[in-house]
Parts: C-alpha cells; structure tokens; sequence
C-alpha cells in the first residue's frame, strides 16, 4: 500500500486547521482556486508516481544488484542515518540544478507557480519531474544503501518538507540555522531579487550554508512569492507542460542544433545578476474573480475527486494497463476541466456537464465491460448524483457577455 494514502487525511486536517488559523489573523495565506490547484498539481504528481515509480524504482534496484560496491547492512541504524542525509545532500543538489537547468525547471517550476505559501503549496508537485531526476541518486545504490532503505529515507525527507510551507511559524533561532525551516523556505518560494536562487535544503540547511547558497529572511522586506513569469492558470495540465513548451518552441527556432541543446540546459534566470529588482507593492495576483458559488461547487469536486484518485493510488498496480490508461485519462480531464470552472470559463460549464454525463453512463457499463460488480443500487446512487450535478453545472454557467475573458492559459 502506498503510505502516501495514509498521509492524505492528515495533509488535508492541517490544511485546514492552517486555513482556519491563517483566517483568524488575517492573514490573507489562502486563496480557494489556488490552494484547489495546489492540490490538484498533487493529486496529479501521484497519478503519474504510479507509472513512473515502477521504472525509476526499477532501475535503482537493477543498479544496486549489479553495480554496487558496498554492501550496506539493512539492520544497522548508522546505514539509515547515513542514507537519510546522503540523500539528503543529494536531494540539495537535484533541487539547486532545478533552478539552475532550464530542463530540470520546466517540471520544478510547478512547485514555485502558487502565488501563495501555505502547507497546500507543498502539495503542489511535478508530474513530470521523475523522468528527468531519478538518475542522480543512483549514486546511492552505487554505494550500497538497499532499495527499501532508499525508498524509506526518500519518503521522511519528502513529508518533513510539508511543514516548513506555512507563514504562521516565524523564525526559531538556531533551529534555522542548522535545519530546513518555513524562515528560510519562505525565501526559498520568494520571487524578490535577493530570494532568487537560495535555500535548497530538504532536511539540513547546513548544505546552503556550506556551499554558498544560504540567504536569511529579511525583516524589512515581506517575500512575495511565486515566479517572474507566472503561471497565470488554474489549469494544472498547463501549468505542468507550458515551460516544456516555451521550451520545445525557443529550441525549435533555434540557429543550429548547438544553439537548441543551449535552450534545454540553460539557466532560467541568468542568474541573480541578470534579473531586474522586484517592487513588492506594484504586485497584482492572478485572479479571475471566480464567483463564491463557483467556488463552493469546486470545493464538492475535489472532494469527490479525491475517492477515485486514492482509489487509483491504491489499486493501479494490479490494474491491467488498458484500464490503468483509462482511468487516468478521466483523472486528467476532471483535473482540466475544474481548472477551467475556476476561471470562469463558459465552456467548461458545459464540458462539466458531460463529464457527470459520462460518469453516469461509466456507471451503468462497468459490470458490463469489466468484472467489477457494481450493486444496481449504487448504479441509481451515481446516476442520481450525476444528474444533479449536471444540473448545478448548468445554472452556475454565466452568460458569456457577462463574464469577463479570464487569462489565457
């Protein structure tokens, strides 16, 4: 069982417990439509986890039995410390390329791309990012560290980043000093010209501070967070592909193949020199001004979404890979199409209609098309509750020249 199904409700109560702080000190941390994508980018990153994990996993596994020039002792607490911060020195490495390499940013920018820093931002995550960082700690079962010490140290440096992605803990002294704190991960996720490029730490901030890469938090200058050229979208597909394609489009345009392999391993900033001051005042947030029930009735569909994408989590392996394509496919579409509620696009009201559409007539096929039972009371359960949403979906939509045009994505 994937433990990430275990972590899924607590993500979810602190979130909320932090919503509800950040709420009664006013501190304007949350915004609904983003925090939504947020955790839309997150329930994504996990969908595609199912596929790529079995390779990268894979070829770890193959590495160690083949090339490994130690052999580590599973059941000595000194290996797993070792590995617990051997990867995470690596991990400072991955994550300071991916600021630094155009290739290894267009899946790292998703993680940057909210406009706001709170514990739904860290959920925020790549789909895309395993295909290109999964070679840098091969190193470890190169050494000798055994797959399931690997994949254990992976996941605790994983979850203890979660915490530092909260406004509501200040700065804790020494602590800040030595280990990975929302102090200096909030400078981390700021887009002010002394924010750019610092702080990598997963775990151990001491790796910056060795290296030359620690800034403090400032008391004189709040961070403003996100990217310089922002995302702009609700739109977790795009927000995923759209560096790929600026990418693919620079590389393409190109004057020679030399020049195009330039694009990809570029840095995307030019670093700090290259990138004119920011004037935190003159910033304006995206936001389409999507309607409070819009909103509510966004709130509804991740919540239902969340049943079948943890069921999916949980079940896929055994799946066979036609279903696995087809249920992925219904994931991303239901990803897609509530990015776009959120913009208040007119489309997407109708494209939400078909979708529960769709569902209900899913419903009344699946005993037909697979050897999953499916009781002909909760058959009518699901049609009934389809019909309802198609109803909704279809009151909510605004007249089109009533609505303003939200940004393009």
């Amino acid at each position: 069982m994937n433990p990430i199904l275990y972590a899924i409700p607590v993500f979810l109560l602190t979130l909320l417990a932090e919503a509800w702080m950040a709420h009664r000190r006013a501190l304007g941390a949350y915004d609904i439509p983003d925090a939504l994508t947020s955790l839309q980018f997150g329930a994504l990153s996990q969908v595609s986890a199912v596929f790529t994990r079995v390779f990268t996993l894979g070829i770890y596994v193959l590495v160690y039995e083949h090339l490994r020039l130690f052999e580590l002792p599973i059941d000595a607490l000194w290996v797993w410390l070792f590995a617990l911060v051997f990867y995470d020195f690596v991990y400072y490495w991955v994550h300071r390329l991916g600021h630094e390499v155009n290739l290894l940013w267009a899946a790292h920018q998703v993680h940057h791309s909210s406009e706001y820093f709170n514990l739904s931002t860290a959920l925020r995550q790549s789909a895309t990012g395993a295909f290109t960082t999964w070679p840098f700690y091969l190193v470890m079962a190169i050494i000798g560290v055994p797959p399931v010490v690997f994949v254990t140290v992976a996941l605790i440096d994983l979850l203890y980043q979660y915490w530092v992605h909260t406004e509501l803990v200040g700065k804790l002294g020494w602590v800040d000093r030595v280990f990975v704190t929302p102090s200096n991960h909030r400078v981390h996720h700021g887009q002010n010209h002394w924010c750019i490029d610092c702080n990598y730490g997963g775990i151990f901030i001491l790796w910056d501070r060795l290296f030359g890469t620690f800034v403090e938090e400032r008391d004189d200058e709040p961070v403003v967070y996100g990217i310089r050229r922002p995302l702009a979208s609700f739109n977790p597909l795009w927000g995923n592909l759209n560096v790929y394609a600026e990418l693919l489009h620079a590389a393409r345009h190109a004057r020679d193949w030399r020049a195009a392999l330039r694009v990809w391993f570029a840095s995307p900033s030019g670093g700090r020199g290259s990138i004119a001051p920011l004037d935190p005042a003159a910033l304006r947030r995206f936001d389409c001004a999507t309607r409070p029930e819009v909103r509510a009735y966004a709130i509804v569909q991740y919540a239902l979404l969340l049943l079948p994408v943890s069921h999916f989590i949980a079940t896929a392996p055994a799946m066979p890979t036609g279903v696995q394509i087809a249920y992925t496919s219904l994931l991303l579409i239901s990803a897609l199409v509530l990015g776009w509620l959120l913009e208040e696009r007119t489309l997407a009201f109708r494209l939400e209609q078909l979708r529960w559409l769709g569902v209900s007539v899913l419903a009344l096929l699946l005993p037909t098309v697979t050897s999953w039972a499916l009781p002909a009371a909760a058959q009518a359960c699901i049609v009934g509750i389809a019909l309802v949403h198609m109803l909704v979906a279809g009151r909510l939509a605004p007249a089109p020249a009533a609505t303003p045009r939200p940004i393009a994505s």
